[in-house]
């Protein structure tokens, strides 16, 4: 992978809320899924963390657009452009030559055909000459240290931006899963609306986020509580400033209907589980991965539904590159893995 060489092996993430992509072992791209267009030429005009200040702003020549929704590509063309424009920013430093691109990319495990196909085509037309594509819960059991291929049951839960995915693994195959298109994105709509209704205030979309990162909880209870977030907004009825004091106490209140589906996604799957398998679990604990695991006391309160022991990933918001990248650089012996 030196400056003459003639493969660039990438290892990608391609999330609703982030892109990441490996290269030789390291996160070289880790930015927002998001693109800012120009409306009249069509052509890309800010990409990633330099495009997410556009969103919810209004520009006269720039459309800002997330291409993906809810784990699939919602726009074929933009998503091209952002590929394009993340792997561009790995070429540019690391060959003289334009090199040919062999890519594994992580997939939503509930993926129709349609959307693998709408992926892989997005990855060629950005330069992919050999493209394979591994299911999420695959990828974050491998970033986890899971051993896949083991003749027992582990257990992993993904929570990204846009779907969340709960499955039972054994000997190298996915026992039966779970997605879910409530994540990320929809606690942070529920953030908005709770805000909305009981203060009668309105925040956007980065406001929510932000507010979902410093005092996002699971559960009512803490105890490492995080400080009051106060965020200043204007009134819905008389359109002007007012200052409120969050309380992650709020905030898991608001998240609560949210969570009761994972809740009821996670339930599903250990019903369906092999009563073999399930001892399995119960001993080696389920695993947490992606952003979501990051909710305060998310563990907790799984933990307490289920009566099982649960581990956070160790950097869950990259497990499941890290995973992917595993595949990648194994891609002889877990060829079956991939699509």
């Amino acid at each position: 992978m030196g400056l003459f060489s003639l493969t660039q092996e990438l290892a990608i993430d391609l999330g609703t809320a982030n892109t990441l992509i490996v290269y030789n072992d390291e996160v070289v791209v880790d930015e927002p899924s998001v693109v800012a267009v120009n409306v009249q030429t069509g052509q890309l005009a800010a990409l990633g963390r330099q495009a997410q200040p556009y969103i919810g702003r209004t520009h006269p020549t720039l459309r800002t657009i997330r291409p993906l929704k809810d784990g699939v590509i919602a726009d074929f063309n933009a998503t091209e452009l952002m590929l394009r424009g993340m792997i561009r920013k790995i070429k540019t430093r690391s060959s003289i030559f334009s090199p040919s691109l062999k890519m594994v990319i992580c997939i939503p495990s509930g993926s129709t055909n349609v959307a693998i196909r709408a992926v892989r085509d997005s990855a060629e037309h950005a330069g992919g000459r050999e493209v394979a594509m591994i299911h999420e819960p695959m990828a974050a059991a491998l970033g986890a240290g899971i051993d896949v291929e083991a003749p027992e049951g582990n257990m992993i839960i993904d929570i990204g931006g846009g779907t969340s995915e709960v499955a039972c693994i054994s000997l190298g195959g996915i026992v039966c899963s779970e997605s879910i298109d409530t994540a990320g994105d929809a606690y942070t709509n529920d953030i908005i609306e709770y805000i909305r209704q009981q203060h009668g205030v309105r925040v956007g979309e980065r406001t929510a986020e932000e507010i979902k990162c410093k005092i996002g909880a699971a559960v009512p209870e803490l105890e490492d509580a995080p400080e009051d977030y106060v965020v200043t907004a204007p009134n819905i009825l008389t359109a002007l400033p007012q200052t409120i004091t969050l309380s992650y106490n709020e905030i898991a209140y608001a998240l609560d209907k949210s969570l009761a589906k994972l809740d009821a996604a996670l339930m599903k799957v250990l019903q369906e589980m092999p009563a073999e398998l399930y001892s399995d679990v119960v001993k080696n604990g389920i695993y947490l991965a992606g952003g979501g695991a990051l909710i305060r006391g998310l563990d907790r309160r799984l933990s307490k539904k289920t009566g099982i022991p649960f581990h956070i990933a160790e950097d869950p918001l990259r497990a499941v590159v890290r995973g992917t990248n595993i595949a990648l650089k194994n891609i002889n012996r877990f060829s079956f893995l991939m699509r």
